[in-house]
């Protein structure tokens, strides 16, 4: 399979789809013979390393419905020192595969505060299901713009979360 590397190894405490795609393994998941989900490790997927050129990337997964968020409008601000206020700095889409490749350059990534701000609402509208958050603004802080951050959003309807990733 183009873009895998493949794996063969059992892991019997995973959780399902949401842990396996949250961690970018390509997983095939069956009950086990004692009760517990077993899960089948079939490869990792190779698609971050496309994305290697940007400092910061992000992955929305719909969680409710088991699939990645497409078409979810995201902006990206950067927080002046002097006046506190929030500048756009980038914008853009989320692809198929729920992921926004490309947001800034190495260049654009400075030491400070960041804010990405996830319309969730047009795309509630588009499934179309009815949601709790309009949007979801997530707000943190780069000391070392030489990393690389992932900035993953786990959405439903009701809920979200969020993590460091990598």
């Amino acid at each position: 399979m183009p873009g895998i590397r493949i794996y063969k190894q059992l892991f019997t405490n995973c959780i399902g789809w949401s842990q396996c795609c949250a961690l970018e393994l390509l997983c095939q998941h069956s009950a086990g013979s004692n009760g517990k989900t077993q899960t089948v490790l079939l490869g990792l997927n190779e698609k971050s390393s496309t994305m290697a050129g940007s400092p910061l990337t992000t992955h929305v997964l719909d969680t409710a419905l088991g699939r990645p968020a497409q078409n979810l409008a995201i902006d990206v601000s950067y927080q002046r020192s002097e006046s506190q206020e929030f500048d756009v700095i980038a914008r853009g889409k989320t692809n198929s595969d729920g992921r926004a490749p490309n947001l800034l350059t190495q260049d654009q990534f400075l030491a400070g505060v960041y804010k990405i701000k996830f319309d969730t609402g047009s795309y509630f509208k588009t499934i179309p299901t009815v949601g709790f958050y309009p949007y979801v603004e997530v707000v943190f802080e780069i000391h070392n713009p030489n990393q690389h951050y992932h900035v993953p959003l786990l959405l439903s309807p009701y809920s979200y979360s969020t993590y460091r990733g990598s």
